[in-house]
């Protein structure tokens, strides 16, 4: 069963992610060229069927938050086992969370297990051999990266069905 997700893509890794899910689960690469594996999300699980007022909602959020220059540089990882890396600055991605969660209090961010989530790119998992010294190698060459984050998608995932639905500027640049 699929869920939305309201995310800041992150181009600059995106094939870097898109490998790590082929690895995983072939059913989870998109075939839409718009669709962003690597991002950042600010909200999820979302909506399973958001109305226009909802996406008027996104889009207002969207603009008032400016976009940001933001270095991704060090890999870690989560008690849990994900491997990620954290946006510097963090707060603009907290501040639209925030807003987000706001708007919409039947979402909180990761269904709220976590009551402070951290803002951060999954690039991987603790799993199958996988460990953070290995992923921290292969990552070597494509970090640290500095991208400019200027925009929310909202993002559909399910097998075989990973697409972007929406996407709205921050700060209403186009």
């Amino acid at each position: 069963m699929g869920h939305t997700v309201l995310a800041v893509p992150v181009p600059a890794l995106d094939e870097v992610v898109r490998q790590r899910t082929a690895w995983y689960d072939r059913s989870f690469v998109s075939t839409d060229p718009n669709f962003a594996h690597a991002h950042i999300t600010v909200l999820a699980p979302w909506l399973a069927a958001p109305s226009t007022r909802d996406l008027a909602v996104v889009a207002d959020v969207a603009r008032s938050i400016d976009p940001v220059e933001v270095t991704l540089r060090e890999v870690t990882a989560f008690p849990d086992g994900v491997i990620h890396v954290r946006p510097e600055p963090d707060e603009p991605f907290r501040k639209l969370t925030a807003a987000l969660a706001t708007e919409f209090p039947e979402c909180p961010p990761y269904a709220g297990r976590f009551p402070d989530p951290v803002p951060h790119l999954t690039l991987d998992h603790t799993a199958g051999g996988v460990t953070l010294g290995e992923a921290r190698v292969r990552l070597a060459p494509h970090l640290p990266v500095t991208v400019v984050a200027d925009r929310v998608d909202l993002q559909w995932w399910d097998n075989h069905d990973c697409r972007r639905l929406d996407s709205w500027p921050l700060g209403g640049a186009t």
